[in-house]
Formats: C-alpha cells, structure tokens, sequence
C-alpha cells in the first residue's frame, strides 16, 4: 500500500472513530465540524490514489463508515420513532393519517418502547392528558407520503420481536450500500467517494434512519441504473412519494426539453409515469382516509416558518441582502428561474447535474434547520463531481447541530458562505468567449 493510501486510510479511521462518538450522544457542534474536516482531508488525500486502486477503499470506507451508524441508537432525532408507529398502526389496518399517536383509539397498539411509564428520560414528548412517548409531535397525524409509508409497513413485517429502531437502522445502511454501489458504477470511485465517506450518511440515513435515503436510492437508480424514458419517470414518481423533495430531480431529468421548441415525448414518457406512480401510491389512502393524506404537511410548513420570513432562520441567505417580507417571493422567483434554466438549457446526458442545480439552489433558498434534507445534494455530488455543492450539506448539520429555531445560528454564515462558494466556481468554470468559440464546430462559424 503506497505512502497516499495509507494516509486516505488513517484519515478514515479517524473519521470513523469521530462518527462513533457523534452516534453515541448528542453529535455536538465540535464533533460535526471534526467529521466534516476528515471528510474534506480524506477526499484531498485521495486525489494522488490512482483510479484502480481506489476502488476498494471507497467501497469498504463506505460500507465501514455507514455501519458506524448502527452502533447506537438515535442520537439526534426522533423520526424514527414515527416511522415504527406508523408501521404498527398500519400493520394493525389503520391508516396512518386518520388518528394521531396520542388519540386514546390508538390505546391498544402504545408498548413501553415508544411510550414508556417513566417520563424523566431526555427527547420525550408529553401527551395531553397524561404520560409521554418517544414520538415527536404526538398530537399530530403523520407527514410521510405513501410509498414511504409502504416502506414503514415492510420494516414492520420483517423486523423481529422487540428489534425497536434497529431494523430501521439496518435498512437504512443497506439503502445507503446500494446507493454507493450504484453510484460507482455511474460515476466511478473517486466521485462516488463524495457519498461514500460523507459523515451525513451514517449520521442521517443510518443512525437517525432518515426515510429520505429512500428517495435518494429511487432518484440515484433512475438516473444511473436504468436508461431514460418511463422507467426513470416511474422511480422518480416513487421517489417523490418516499420524500416530497426528490421532486426538484424531476427537472433534471428534463434537462434540455425546451433547447428546440418542447420535446414533448421526452417530457410525456418521463413526467406521465411518474404522475401516475404518485396518483396510485395515494389512492388506497385516499380512499381510506380522504383528504386527511395531506397528514400535517400544511401545519409542518407553518410551524418551520416557510409561509413567512419574520422569524425563523428560513430564507436565511437572501435575508442578509433583502427585506425579510421580500425573502419568500424571490425564493420563489428564483427557483422558478433556475428550473427554466434546467429545461432550457440543461444537458440531457447529465441530468443529475440539472437534477443538483436545482436541488441545491432550494436548499440556499430556503435555508432548512434539517441536515438529513441534504442527502439528495450529496449523492447527486457523486454523480456529477461538482464539490463545492458539499457545503450545502455541512451548512445544514450545522444548522441542525447549533439549533435550527436558534435566531443566532452559526446555519446562516454557513448557508452564506456555501453559497459564495458555489457562486465562484460557477464563475470559474463559466467558458470564456474565445473559449466558446474554439468549441463550436468550423461549419458554423462565420468566415
């Protein structure tokens, strides 16, 4: 093994045994900035690894790395918690959106696990009435869209008696190894490193269990493990119905589609199967529970501050330039900009990178406090190459480490900061004139 392997290799290992003190309490500010420094070194370090021999480091750092996850429980998040309720109240023929875990119905499925005698433990949540549990938000109805709830009800099945959130964990890290194996296949070993050693995959995906890495695994196998056209369209249409935000790939995979006119069979072929993956994900709950399936995605959305800038840490970056009562409307407009960009002038052959753009720019747009929504951003990352799009994911677990409700939070210079940088590079890559003209080819050049 030469002299840069070995160095690679030490950098991981520190980065391993730093995931696993984050794992085992709290993962404080410290310790989230150490992770993502070894992170960074690694990937320095890895640049003087040749190709063929890097391939088995990515991979085995990875599963490694991902596996830390599995050594304790949650350490900084109770979703997972929902996840197992909604698993037991489906398993159990209820829909999932028609009560919430406190309703007294819903007595007969509480344990002791999600709602234990004893409330003087940390991260409990009081029930009205009496008592407390485990599970966030106990007064409200779930949020998680269909297939996500599907995905709830299998763990349910498979998981043994008094597993608790182990085999949440667990499927999270093989969701996380799938990805990374696919996205050496799409990308190579050196990019797929931006996924493989990312400290928010052990942390979010893994040990948190974070339903967002199965969205990030459907929208990394349709632009990577199938071809173009209604089989994409049909994994994206289930991602979008894991996690609502794999919607902002959708425009990647229609990059281009208005270079000439509207190329309607491309967007049909990719935009029909996927409208009708969600429409028939949601109809069985529909039907059950009517428009209760929206759950409490319109209360979450107020209650996080997305419906105004007054307070709140939303809408952060643009802020520090704008009134805070403009900030929402121009994060609109300009995600409506840079989607028309993606359609317009997007590469067809690299969606994912249309698919970052986007994804990406809504996260500096809408500054969230939730470290695991930047999943998406890393593993289209791997895919495309472009790093400077990594400090969108590390101003999130800032943001979610220092307090996302934290008026002071260190979240906004990051966000800031993140930007900036995304904003240089664009600069740096941008083709000169001259450049442009040498690749345009001599047959449309005017003499």
């Amino acid at each position: 093994m030469n002299r840069s392997r070995l160095l690679v290799s030490g950098a991981l290992a520190a980065l391993a045994a730093v995931l696993l003190r984050m794992v085992a309490g709290p993962p404080g500010l410290g310790w989230t900035l150490a992770a993502w420094a070894l992170f960074a070194a690694a990937l320095w370090l890895a640049r003087r690894v040749p190709e063929r021999r890097l391939g088995a480091l990515v991979v085995a750092g990875g599963i490694t790395l991902a596996a830390t996850g599995l050594a304790a429980p949650p350490s900084s998040s109770t979703d997972s918690f929902r996840y197992a309720w909604d698993g037991r109240v489906q398993a159990a023929g209820i829909s999932p959106y028609d009560h919430p875990p406190s309703d007294p119905e819903l007595v007969r499925l509480r344990d002791d696990w999600l709602f234990p005698p004893r409330c003087d433990a940390p991260r409990l949540w009081p029930l009205p009435g009496d008592g407390c549990t485990r599970i966030n938000r106990p007064a409200e109805p779930t949020i998680y869209p269909p297939v996500a709830q599907g995905y709830f009800l299998l763990i349910h099945w498979l998981s043994p008696e008094g597993s608790r959130h182990k085999a949440l964990q667990l499927g999270g890290w093989v969701m996380a190894v799938l990805a990374l194996v696919a996205l050496c296949r799409l990308a190579g070993a050196r990019r797929a490193a931006c996924w493989a050693w990312c400290p928010a995959v052990p942390i979010e995906a893994v040990n948190n269990a974070h339903v967002d890495m199965l969205g990030v695994l459907l929208v990394v196998l349709a632009f990577g493990a199938v071809s173009a056209g209604r089989a994409r369209g049909t994994l994206l249409g289930a991602a979008v119905a894991a996690k609502l935000l794999p919607a902002t790939a959708l425009p990647g995979a229609l990059s281009g589609v208005l270079a000439n006119g509207v190329a309607w069979r491309r967007v049909l072929v990719t935009v029909v199967p996927a409208a009708l993956v969600v429409a028939l994900s949601y109809l069985p709950y529909v039907l059950a529970s009517g428009t209760a399936v929206l759950g409490y995605l319109p209360g979450y959305l107020k209650e996080e501050r997305y419906d105004g800038a007054g307070h709140g840490n939303r809408y952060a970056v643009l802020r520090l330039l704008l009134p805070d009562s403009w900030a929402p409307y121009v994060a609109i407009a300009l995600m409506g900009l840079v989607v028309l960009l993606v359609l317009r002038y997007g590469d067809a052959d690299r969606p994912w990178r249309g698919a970052l753009l986007v994804s990406g720019s809504l996260l500096l747009l809408f500054t969230p406090g939730y470290s695991w929504y930047a999943l998406l951003v890393v593993a289209l990352v791997a895919m495309d190459g472009r790093g400077e799009w990594l400090g969108v994911a590390l101003a999130g677990a800032v943001a979610y480490t220092a307090g996302p409700a934290d008026p002071d939070s260190l979240g906004t210079p990051f966000y800031a900061a993140a930007a900036l940088a995304v904003l240089i590079c664009w600069a740096v890559r941008r083709p000169r004139p001259a450049q442009a003209r040498r690749r345009l080819p001599s047959a449309s050049r005017k003499d």
